[in-house]
């Protein structure tokens, strides 16, 4: 735009427009915008969102997000409520993840991270910068220069980790967990540790298969070579504290230096919210980042953010001042019983079967390779069908370990409070579904990725030919495959197919696609 342009626009927006009428048409649009998109209330969506059933706690969320929309988290010397409210959030998180302070700990010169000392910590905007961050406080104190460190967990830990390597310049050593149980073996950490190692990874419970990792084993070998043990309990960090009986997972277990509490999971607050504490100031100020050698402000960012909003901090402060600990517990318990329920279903149904012992309000469910071909359901198949009878769940594709094993390829539940009063009709969709689909073949990948699939089999093609094509082309590919990110919302994505094309291609190869993908749906 010209000086001139900008000139004759200057003063005439409110003069010339009716504010009202754009803001109604906007609004319009937008909810119009919100029909196309799957249901976040009323438990038909099994993933991705998190709804308690309480309506006052949408609203208590949205009056406290307005209150502060226009706050910047940026200085809590400006805006000292955004200080109160993470100091608060995060004891009441220290307090059911015993880590409330030991006052014979609780000194200036606190530098104990494997049993002792304060646990203390910061508000991040979801578990993903928790468990970077975790991982940067780990290798700082380490003392290791960027580019230098390795990294240890479980094939099941979550892809933030994969994501928090990558950045830091951390090599990822992989540790296979068992494909029947999903846990990682303590032993196996212990023969995967190095003297770089900066920091061990275990979950409570993972996210595949909502394994409890053995916390207190892995503990004990974390301490034995004096190396940080990060527990992620993003997922279940608000639930398994009113679980019922568990093995030591938490702060209770010397040894585990810091953990990692989803808020807009299980905590029922907007998106994005986590909670990551440290035990030990020491490792705690490692989190974070200062610079006072520029000519500007002094720069002090205990998160990756530094001006941010504050309206989901504000939100789960909200709910947790008015639930407090009996309140989730109630709210857990209506997500037990209905974990429970779905899971005797799935016992029930001929041809599938749930993989391992799942702790918490989530679990996998494989097929059970154990009756004949035409009586198995195939997983991905069944997403599809049970999803044509009104209720979303997760794909999750089949996964080769280090070693060779393989992980099966699985379908996800994540289940809330509002299951519950949508069990029965969850329930039929999940027998009949399977109905459906029982005695089928697994679907398979689209016609032009099967034939990719197959140029690699024959040495054709390789990996490095594919990463090395332009954008354009790889667009193409897509298209040509039937994946188009601007096709017709008449045509919607059949993700069993896009499964087992990446069961079927290399995942270097498969990521490329999906990262052109994603990328498609968005560019303008």
């Amino acid at each position: 735009m010209s000086s001139t342009q900008a000139e004759e626009l200057k003063g005439k927006f409110v003069e010339s427009t009716n504010l009202e009428k754009r803001v109604a048409d906007i609004l319009t649009r937008l909810r119009s915008l919100r029909e196309q998109d799957a249901p976040t209330h009323g438990g038909r969506v099994l993933s991705y969102v998190y709804d308690s059933g309480l309506a006052a706690l949408d609203e208590l969320a949205a009056d406290a997000a307005r209150l502060v929309q226009p706050v910047n988290g940026l200085d809590p010397t400006v805006f000292p409520s955004t200080a109160v409210m993470e100091r608060e959030l995060v004891a009441f998180a220290r307090e059911f993840l015993h880590g409330a302070s030991d006052p014979a700990a609780d000194t200036d010169t606190d530098t104990d991270t494997d049993t002792g000392g304060i646990v203390v910590g910061n508000v991040t905007s979801g578990g993903t910068e928790s468990c970077v961050l975790a991982v940067k406080a780990a290798r700082d104190f380490r003392g290791l220069p960027p580019g230098e460190g390795s990294l240890v967990l479980p094939t099941t830990a979550h892809a933030a980790f994969h994501k928090a390597a990558h950045l830091l310049g951390l090599e990822l050593i992989l540790v296979p967990v068992d494909p029947t149980s999903g846990r990682v073996g303590a032993q196996d950490i212990a023969t995967a540790v190095r003297k770089d190692t900066v920091l061990i990874v275990v979950s409570a419970p993972n996210y595949p298969f909502a394994a409890l990792d053995p916390i207190a084993d892995v503990a004990e070998v974390a301490r034995a070579h004096s190396i940080p043990l990060h527990v992620d309990a993003c997922i279940g960090g608000l639930a398994l504290p009113w679980w019922g009986d568990l093995p030591p997972w938490d702060f209770q277990v010397p040894g585990v230096t810091s953990m990692s509490v989803d808020f807009h999971k299980y905590g029922y607050s907007p998106k994005g919210v986590s909670v990551l504490l440290h035990r030990g100031r020491d490792l705690h100020r490692k989190q974070y980042f200062g610079l006072t050698d520029w000519p500007g402000y002094p720069v002090v960012n205990p998160t990756l953010l530094g001006s941010k909003s504050v309206a989901a901090l504000a939100g789960a402060w909200a709910i947790s001042q008015v639930l407090g600990q009996s309140g989730y517990a109630e709210l857990v318990s209506r997500a037990q019983r209905a974990t429970r329920a779905l899971i005797e279903t799935v016992h029930s149904i001929d041809g599938l079967r749930v993989v391992g012992s799942p702790v918490g309000p989530l679990f996998a469910v494989a097929t059970d390779g154990s009756v004949p071909l035409e009586r198995r359901v195939d997983p991905h198949r069944w997403v599809s069908a049970v999803g044509a009878r009104g209720f979303v769940l997760q794909g999750q594709p089949a996964s080769t370990q280090p070693d060779g094993t393989v992980l099966p390829r699985t379908t996800h539940l994540t289940v809330t409070p509002v299951t519950e009063s949508v069990l029965g009709e969850l329930t039929n969709a999940l027998v009949l579904g399977a109905d459906d689909v029982r005695g089928l073949a697994a679907a398979e990948a689209p016609p032009a990725l099967a034939e990719l699939a197959g140029a690699f089999e024959r040495g054709d093609v390789t990996v490095a030919d594919v990463l090395a094509l332009p954008s354009d082309a790889v667009a193409a590919a897509l298209r040509s495959a039937g994946l188009d990110p601007r096709g017709s919302a008449d045509s919607p994505l059949d993700m069993a197919a896009v499964l087992a094309a990446v069961e079927s291609l290399p995942r270097e190869v498969t990521k490329r696609l999906l990262v052109e993908f994603l990328a498609g749906l968005v560019e303008p």
